[in-house]
Order: C-alpha cells, then structure tokens, then sequence
C-alpha cells in the first residue's frame, strides 16, 4: 500500500502555485491537458510563460466554457468541454496533464476512471500535476457552513491512493504548501465562492447570515486574508 500523506501540518510555506509548477514541470515543447480549466486563468500564464507546444483546455461547466470560447489571444490553446472520466483525446497523446483544485469536484464513483483516463492520454513517463485543497484552515472553516467537501476530497485522494497501488500511475513527489486568498469584504467573497456557475449553491436566508458572520469574524478594516493549505501530487505514467 501507498504511504502517501493526505497533509502536512508542518508545512507553512507560502506559494504561488503556477510559478511552483513553472519551476518543477519540463514544460518546454510539451503538449499539455488541463481539467477543470475554470476561468482560464491559469491556462492564460502557461501559454504565456512555460514554453509550451499547446493547451487542451478541459471544462465541463457549460456556461464557463461559452465564456471561454470567446478567448481569441490565445491561439496555442483549444478549449474543449468535457469531464476528466472522458478525455476526448487519443492515447499517449499529451506529455502533461494538471489539474487545479478538481479532482474532488468529479462525481465519486468516476474517480477513480478519470486517473485511468488520465493514464491512457499520458505518454509514457508523462506527468500529471494533480492540486488538491487539503481539508484545513479558517477558509474552509467558513466554506464548510454552505459546502462541505471533506469527503469529496477524501474520495479523491483515496483514489489517486489507489492508482498509484494499482500501478498505472507512480508517484513521483508530494507538495505541500499553502497558498494565499484575500478579500475585500464578504460581498466579494460572495461574488468569487458563493455565486459560481459551476455550483448551485442556493443558500437559506438563515444559512447565509450564519456564512456571514462566520466571514466577518476574521474580518478586519484592510480586509482578509485566509492562507490555505495545499497538496500536489506528481504522478508519472510508467515507461
């Protein structure tokens, strides 16, 4: 069995995720999948700074991906909707895959086809950044009242768990870092984590003013800001 860690309280280190990709990844030349591409925010700085041949962009939001589609500076990268558990690609067809934070928003019971997915359109020896949020931190704290994930997140590590025991992907490193969220105020929080196309969340008038107040009490006059815990596992397909 793995003895892979799901966390590491130890770990405060504060980290930008995209420039730690940029350091770890052989991105020069590589043909990249990435699922879950939300916004395409980090889609944006990887085209513009890795180097890379081109982008798969993966998102299965349809209202997200419409918007995406309207992205005409980027001509190194095709936006396609799709799930990770059906990658429209071929086999060993891209030398990278990542996924930011969205491995725990696929539905349970794919889990575990979207690692075998993620295998078969990987070359051999090709890596897959997989970013988790660990199950931490006052962030969460607040996100929990309205959705809770941690067991979608346990469901996800589980089965990176179990495709790295069964043998299709290896696991090459673990990362363990924190990253940085700030608002201004709970009406920006509301607008970035509460009104999401991605998710329904349809909040009780009791329910939100309990969100609210759990908010505004890490709230101070220049705002707040929530450090929040993060895992990365690098994954590599077997030569």
């Amino acid at each position: 069995m793995t003895s892979m860690k799901r966390a590491d309280p130890t770990q405060d280190s504060l980290v930008n995720e995209v420039q730690l990709m940029l350091t770890e990844l052989p991105l020069a030349g590589a043909m990249v999948l990435e699922l879950g591409c939300g916004k395409a925010e980090k889609t944006r700085l990887l085209a513009e700074r890795g180097g890379v041949q081109g982008i798969v962009a993966l998102e299965v939001d349809q209202i997200q991906h419409q918007r995406n589609l309207q992205i005409s500076d980027l001509p190194h990268v095709s936006f396609r909707q799709g799930g990770a558990e059906a990658i429209p690609l071929a086999d060993a067809s891209v030398d990278i895959v990542l996924m930011f934070k969205s491995l725990h928003h696929v539905p349970v019971e794919v889990m575990g086809q979207a690692l075998r997915e993620i295998a078969r359109v990987l070359k051999p020896g090709g890596l897959a950044w997989i970013s988790e949020p660990v199950f931490a931190g006052e962030l969460n704290e607040v996100f929990r009242l309205f959705h809770d994930e941690e067991q979608v997140r346990e469901a996800a590590f589980a089965a990176i768990c179990q495709a790295v025991d069964e043998g299709y992907l290896c696991s090459k490193q673990q990362l363990f870092f924190n990253t940085r969220s700030f608002f201004d105020n709970f009406a920006q929080f509301d607008q970035r984590m509460i009104q999401v196309t991605h998710t329904d969340h349809q909040l009780a008038p009791a329910l939100y003013a309990q969100v609210k107040a759990k908010f505004e009490s890490y709230l101070g006059p220049e705002g707040v800001t929530f450090f929040n815990p993060q895992r990365v596992d690098l994954l590599q397909k077997p030569l």
